[in-house]
Parts: C-alpha cells; structure tokens; sequence
C-alpha cells in the first residue's frame, strides 16, 4: 500500500525561497558565536531577528503557504474539540495511578515468587 498524498517542493522558485530563510537561519547562528563580545541581548536579538526574517521569506512559498493553512485548521479543531470537566480529568488521573499501583504491587509480588522459585527451590540458596 503505497501513499500517493504526499506533497513536495517541485517549484524552482520555492527552493531558492526555502534555501535563502535556511541560509538566514545559517547567518544568524554564525552571527550568534562571532560577536561574542558584545551583549546577549544583541546576540539573541539577531538570532531571533534572524529566524524572524527566515520565516518571513518562507511564508511566501508554497509550503509556507501549506504550513500556515495547516496551523490554521489545526488550531480550528482544537477549538472543537470537548475537553473533560475538571472532575472527569480528577477522576480519571485517580484511575491510572490506582492501576499504576496495583500493577507495580503485582509486579512485585511475581519477581518475590519468581525468586523464591528459581533461588530457594531450584538452587537451594538462601
């Protein structure tokens, strides 16, 4: 079974677009480590003017296109989504960690049989 959905960048111009934001990310971590000696701020605030730019440049190609139409719908159906009241969340947290319990004490119980099996019946030590 083979998926015949997938999508690629075949478009001449989106890969310069997507190669040009990933060399702006590129010359931000460059520009990052070179200007060591100048405040943090500054550092941080090219790297992240820099992966504003990146996105900026990416946004206007046909996979930024996608990407944005993805995120988009996604948080729509988030939006749809019927979340659990805090008690169905308080109950529900309640079952796990009693099953959580009740498999570790039988974990437990069948390592303590299994070694009294193989180390004090088979083996004969103490």
């Amino acid at each position: 079974m083979s998926n015949n959905n997938v999508e690629t960048v075949t478009s001449t111009l989106d890969r310069v677009k997507l190669a040009l934001a990933l060399l702006v990310i590129v010359a931000g971590i460059v520009a990052f480590s070179v200007l060591a000696d100048q405040p943090t701020v500054v550092r941080v605030g090219i790297f992240i003017g820099s992966l504003v730019v990146a996105a900026f440049i990416a946004w206007f190609s046909e996979p930024g296109r996608r990407t944005i139409s993805f995120s988009r719908d996604s948080y729509n159906e988030t939006k749809r989504v019927i979340w659990p009241t805090r008690k169905e969340t308080t109950q529900m947290t309640g079952i796990v960690f009693a099953f959580v319990v009740a498999m570790g004490a039988l974990l437990w119980l069948v390592d303590k049989l299994l070694g009294w099996v193989i180390y004090g019946l088979l083996l004969g030590w103490k």
